[in-house]
C-alpha cells in the first residue's frame, strides 16, 4: 500500500512547499524558552506575545526571513563586577521562529511590562474568476462551424 504525503495528494496541486514549511516548523525547536502566547485579536489579525523579562529593546531583533518570523534575544553581560551567591535568572540568548502563511505580514511590535508583542495581519486577496478557452490540438481556438484540422 502506498502512503501519500500531504503535499502529494492529487487534489492539492502546487502545495509541495506547504509540506516543507510544516517540516521546517517541526524542526524549529521544541525548546520552551522564552514562553509565548499566540492569539487571534480579529478575523485577520494575530498577536504573538513572548515573555522576555530582563531583555531591553536593543537586546532583541525581529526579522522575516523567507516567510519565517525570527525573534532573537541576546543580553549584554554586565555581571563581571558583581558577585552572585545564587544565579537563578538566566541571561541566555534565544531564537524563536514562526512560519508565516502567504499574505501574513508583520504589522508592528512593542514592549510592555517585560512582554514583547508582535502584531500580524493577513491581507485578504480578491477573488479572481478566470475563463479558459478550449483550443484545438494545434493550439488555436476553434471558431463555430470550423472542422477539425481546417483553419480559416
Amino acid at each position: 500500500m502506498t502512503k501519500l504525503s500531504f503535499g502529494a495528494h492529487p487534489y492539492l496541486l502546487g502545495f509541495e512547499q506547504l509540506e516543507r514549511l510544516v517540516e521546517r516548523t517541526a524542526k524549529s525547536g521544541a525548546e520552551g524558552y522564552p514562553p509565548f502566547n499566540i492569539e487571534a485579536v480579529a478575523d485577520n489579525a494575530y498577536r504573538i506575545t513572548l515573555a522576555v523579562a530582563g531583555f531591553r529593546e536593543e537586546d532583541l531583533a525581529i526579522t522575516v526571513e523567507d516567510r519565517q518570523l525570527v525573534i532573537r534575544g541576546r543580553q549584554s553581560d554586565d555581571s563581571e563586577d558583581r558577585v552572585f551567591l545564587h544565579r537563578g535568572i538566566a541571561a541566555r540568548a534565544f531564537q524563536r521562529s514562526f512560519v508565516l502563511a502567504d499574505g501574513v505580514e508583520v504589522a508592528g511590535a512593542g514592549m510592555e511590562h517585560g512582554l514583547l508583542h508582535i502584531d500580524l495581519r493577513r491581507s485578504v486577496p480578491e477573488t479572481v474568476v478566470q475563463t479558459i478557452r478550449i483550443g484545438t490540438k494545434d493550439g488555436g481556438p476553434r471558431t463555430p462551424g470550423q472542422k477539425e484540422g481546417s483553419r480559416k
